[in-house]
Order: C-alpha cells, then structure tokens, then sequence
C-alpha cells in the first residue's frame, strides 16, 4: 500500500473515533437537546470499524477480493501440474457431487489476472479439477452454477510452488504428473540446481531425487502402460537399475515396445488391458534371466575419461558390496556423488 493510501486511511480511522466524542452546537436561547444515549451496537461497529481500518493500514489484514464468474473466460496456466486433458467425471466424481450438494463451490481457485488474452480474464494456478467440474455442471443442466476465483499477484516460481503444496498429498494427481512438473520446474525456476530446488520446496534431495528419475523414464516405457496414471514412483526404482546396465537397458526397452503394440491391439480388439502393475512385472521378468548371471546391480563411469570407477553388487544378507576401480581418473568429488546416488537408490 503506498505511502498516501497509508495516511489516508490512518486520517480516516481517526476522523471516525473523533467524530464519534463532538457535542451538537446548540442555538442562543434554546433549550439544551436531550442527547439520546449512545447505542451500544453502534459504538462497538465504530470501535470495530476504527480498528481494521488501523489493522488494513499496518498490513496486519490482507484485503482479498473473491469473484465468481464464468470458467469460459478462465484457462489453465501452461505450466500447472495437472494434465487437463486426463481430467474426466470419474476422477472428478467426488467434487461434482460435493458441489451439487452444496449448491455452489465454497473454496475459491487461485487465478492470476491475464492482460494478452481476448478470450480469457484469469489463468488458473490452483484449482484445475474445481474448474473443470464446474464446467462440466454448466454443460449438464445446472447453467447458475458460477466459478469462484481468488486473484493473486504471483511470478511464475511462486505459482509453481503454491500449486506444489496444495497437490503434494492428494491422491487424485499421479505420480507421473508430478514427477513431470518437478522436472520442468527445475530448468525453468531453479537452473538444474537440485538442492536449491529441494530448499524452496522444503523436501529432501533424495526424495526429490526419486521423482526426478520417474519423470526420466524412456518414452519405450511410458508408451506401454494404459495410462500415465497408473506409472508410480516405485516403478521407477524397481527398473532404474535395469535401466542403468547397457545389456538389460536394450532387451527391456524392446521389451517395452512390444506391451505397447499388444496394448494398442487389446484397446482396438477389446481385449484385455494390462494395467501398470502387469506392466512393470513383465518388464522385469524380461531380463530376469540375464540379471540373474550377475550380481552387478549397477556400475559408473567417470565423466571426463569414461573408464569405469565403480560398480555397485549384491552383498550378503540384503547388502551391497560397492567396488572402486583404480586409475578411473574419477575426482573424489564425482565419486561421492555416486556414493550419494547409491544410497538414494537403494538404501533410503
């Protein structure tokens, strides 16, 4: 609030409490008017009244404007972490009935104002499923139905954020929607700068590290599940290391492609879909076989001469044995990195 608003609202508040305690002139030779005792009502609105203005001047009360309006002038911002298109009345059935029930929505969707588009006002930051619902009620007989808004004025780190907190632990976004939108906002907001990322998000860099490698997985097998929906974050773990070794790497990529034929001929024909836990199973059974024929779970290679500077194998009772290559040329450096990304992997 600028510095003239402030000195006018302060002037205000106090206009009003001094106005409140002045004596109506009388005229000469008049009697004295019966003053009528003050209402209590109104001298605890003017008390009240004083104390917010006083309160809105400080900063101690932020001022939000809530709007309802018509979700056609409303879109979705290009970087939310909801994908739109997978939103059906399924997976909105619950919010549907709840505003039926209600007669209207109750908590607003945060938007921000949009200035470069003539075909719509605001841009929605939080709310992608109460925008889609209330769209859908407008498109089946219920037309009175409006779409609550709350404007922010928030840069595109914040509006990542905000949407962040408010998706993290619900169950309607999937994994793979998340790991998707860590992944961009990590080159758009953070500079790849994984720790400053995890910071501002105020999670661990291991367990911001697991979903970064989901969003990693090869389009081959993305393309043979039935639906992004069902590609969970401990899917990735299970086949990571199956990805990291060059021999599995081949057969299970090929193996990949192949679900993803008889998926698409099971959708065309009717027939039976494999859903994302027969996936990931049948992808590791593929290279069970030649995983078998080694202990190696996973091997590294230094950056700079790319000789081989560690390799990761099972050890006994559950462990891991890590053996360091001599004359790698690998720094200590790169080394505790990998360090770090075994524990990552399969330790936490």
């Amino acid at each position: 609030m600028g510095k003239d608003n402030r000195s006018f609202y302060s002037g205000l508040a106090t206009a009003v409490v001094e106005k409140k305690d002045e004596a109506e002139p009388q005229a000469v030779g008049q009697e004295p008017q019966r003053s009528m005792p003050p209402r209590k009502r109104q001298s605890g609105y003017l008390d009240q009244r004083s104390n917010d203005l006083e309160k809105l001047v400080s900063g101690d009360i932020v001022d939000k404007t809530l709007r309802w309006v018509d979700p056609k002038r409303v879109r979705l911002w290009e970087h939310h972490n909801r994908r739109y298109d997978l939103l059906d009345e399924r997976r909105c059935a619950d919010l549907i009935e709840g505003l039926k029930a209600q007669g209207r929505q109750e908590f607003p969707a945060i938007v921000r104002r949009l200035i470069d588009d003539p075909n719509h006002d605001y841009e929605v930051v939080c709310g992608a499923r109460r925008h889609w619902a209330i769209s859908w009620l407008r498109a089946h007989n219920y037309s009175e139905f409006k779409f609550l808004i709350e404007v922010r004025d928030l840069t595109d780190e914040e509006a990542f954020r905000l949407s962040d907190i408010e998706n993290r632990d619900r169950e309607d976004i999937c994994d793979y929607e998340r790991a998707a939108d860590y992944r961009k906002a990590l080159k758009l907001y953070y500079g790849n700068h994984l720790s400053e990322m995890a910071g501002r998000l105020e999670v661990g860099v291991p367990w911001l590290s697991r979903y970064l490698n989901l969003a990693d997985l090869p389009e081959e097998i993305v393309a043979a599940y039935p639906d992004v929906i069902e590609i969970r974050e401990s899917h990735a773990r299970q086949l990571r290391p199956l990805l990291k070794d060059r021999k599995t790497r081949v057969k299970i990529l090929k193996y990949a492609k192949d679900i993803a034929e008889a998926q698409r001929r099971a959708r065309k024909n009717d027939g039976k879909i494999m859903d994302g836990k027969e996936v990931v199973r049948k992808l590791k059974e593929s290279v069970k076989k030649e995983s078998l024929k080694t202990n190696v779970l996973t091997s590294y290679e230094c950056s700079a001469t790319k000789k081989l500077m560690m390799e990761v194998s099972r050890g006994g009772h559950g462990g891991l044995t890590l053996n360091l290559a001599p004359n790698s040329g690998a720094s200590t450096e790169e080394l505790l990195k990998a360090f770090e990304s075994v524990i990552t992997e399969y330790l936490e």
